[in-house]
């Protein structure tokens, strides 16, 4: 939204940086290690990749979570809060959908084709951002430096310490919230 319609954005917050991608994009080999950190993508590219994460639904979103945010002693009740929303007959596929076209070996929904072609140009963020990452952060993701000139608006990179994950926003609530305050304030 803030690449492509600017003028209805008053300012963002991303966590993880710069965050977009396209199935061109996704064709670069990786090393060994960050190659390693996709295994579910390619696993589920796979037809026993789909029925296995069908089958372990839990177990998969369990393991990824704590993969992606190897500090995070979540209980089962919080987890459980977010697994409501697996308990949807459209979930697996939708799933699957969307890391078999991140490799691109699905298409995406040709009426929106245009606009594809627009976000792989990889286009600057004009609107004031602020981007935040936890220290923890066992998922795949690139060095703040990396995408820095991705964003030419009023700007503040703020890494969250403490041993927090992939999932800033419920492992670190407040620094995120007071983010989106500051923002606001841009």
């Amino acid at each position: 939204m803030a690449v492509l319609w600017p003028e209805r954005c008053k300012a963002i917050v991303s966590v993880g940086g710069y965050l977009i991608s396209s199935p061109e994009g996704n064709q670069a080999p990786w090393p060994p290690e960050p190659a390693f950190l996709f295994w579910y993508q390619y696993y589920f590219a796979t037809p026993v990749g789909k029925a296995g994460y069908a089958k372990y639904l839990d177990q998969f979103n369990k393991f990824i979570w704590h993969q992606a945010s190897p500090k995070w002693s979540f209980d089962d009740a919080t987890y459980n809060r977010t697994a409501a929303s697996f308990n949807n007959p459209d979930h697996v596929d939708i799933v699957m959908h969307d890391y078999r076209w991140r490799l691109g070996l699905a298409d995406g929904e040709r009426k929106y084709d245009d606009l594809e072609k627009r976000l792989a140009a990889l286009p600057v963020v004009t609107v004031p951002t602020i981007t935040m990452e936890g220290d923890s952060n066992g998922a795949i993701h690139a060095p703040s430096t990396a995408y820095r000139n991705k964003f030419s608006g009023k700007y503040d990179y703020r890494l969250i310490t403490g041993g927090v994950g992939h999932n800033l926003p419920q492992e670190a609530p407040q620094p995120f919230a007071q983010a989106v305050i500051d923002v606001d304030g841009y």
